[in-house]
């Protein structure tokens, strides 16, 4: 029986109390161990220790999840923040390296809000700091005084574009999404393809173009009660499926070699 692929989740550092920890979010390892049916790895922020290279060699995919901290914008020759903004440059050093080394090796790759932020930011591309401040785009915050449900729950449309990755999946032309995020693309990173935009025209998904592998990121939140949607399901079910194709090659390579 084939095992289970090994899909590393990135994590965020934070401190509690006196002492530093990597966390990443429940909602995410669920849905690797549920929807891509992998086993969830969290990678700690350790940019200083482990080269990409450490990394991957034991990875069958890889999920950039999202988070409560923001990119810093000198990554992206931004403007500087506002005061209070949270950021983590230990998850910048890398997951940045690391998203550019899993592509070049053909390592599967899905990234969620601030994972396709950083996807964004890796390859060259910018983002809008606070979106509810740039005229034209509706609102995609959440009401962080509603409940979770609600929080979650549908906000938007938006329109997938024909031929790509998304459409290849068999997915509606347009779909309701959750909205959960107060930065967003400005500039397009080269070699990124636009999958779906909100009816704003914000770009809410992108794939790589002529990637090695399977390589989406989603601004929405496709991990959040993702067993009850099939649009969500799809989604990390074509990842899954794309990290299982890897573990199957890494696994024949291995035994070639042994």
């Amino acid at each position: 029986m084939s095992r289970l692929p090994i899909i590393g989740v990135t994590a965020c550092t934070k401190q509690i109390g006196l002492h530093a920890y990597h966390i990443t979010g429940d909602k995410y390892v669920r849905a690797v161990a549920t929807a891509a049916e992998g086993l969830p790895l969290m990678l700690a922020s350790l940019a200083d220790l482990l080269k990409p290279s450490d990394i991957l060699d034991g990875l069958d995919g890889l999920l950039f999840t999202g988070s409560p901290s923001n990119i810093e914008p000198h990554l992206y020759h931004g403007p500087a923040t506002a005061p209070g903004t949270l950021h983590d440059p230990a998850r910048d050093s890398t997951t940045l390296p690391l998203i550019r080394a899993a592509l070049a090796a053909g390592v599967p790759v899905l990234g969620i809000c601030r994972g396709f932020q950083e996807l964004n930011v890796a390859l060259g591309g910018s983002l809008h700091q606070k979106l509810h401040e740039v005229d034209g785009f509706i609102e995609h915050r959440e009401d962080p005084s509603a409940p979770l449900g609600v929080q979650y729950g549908p906000s938007h449309t938006v329109h997938v574009q024909p031929g790509g990755v998304l459409a290849r999946l068999g997915l509606p032309s347009d779909f309701e999404v959750n909205s959960i995020h107060t930065q967003g693309i400005n500039q397009l990173a080269p070699g990124l393809r636009i999958e779906a935009t909100a009816p704003d025209g914000l770009v809410e998904a992108v794939s790589v173009q002529d990637g090695k592998a399977f390589a989406l990121a989603v601004q929405w939140h496709p991990e959040w009660q993702v067993s009850s949607n099939p649009i969500y399901l799809a989604i990390f079910k074509a990842f899954g499926d794309a990290c299982r194709r890897r573990a199957t090659q890494r696994d024949a390579d291995a035994s070639v070699n042994a």
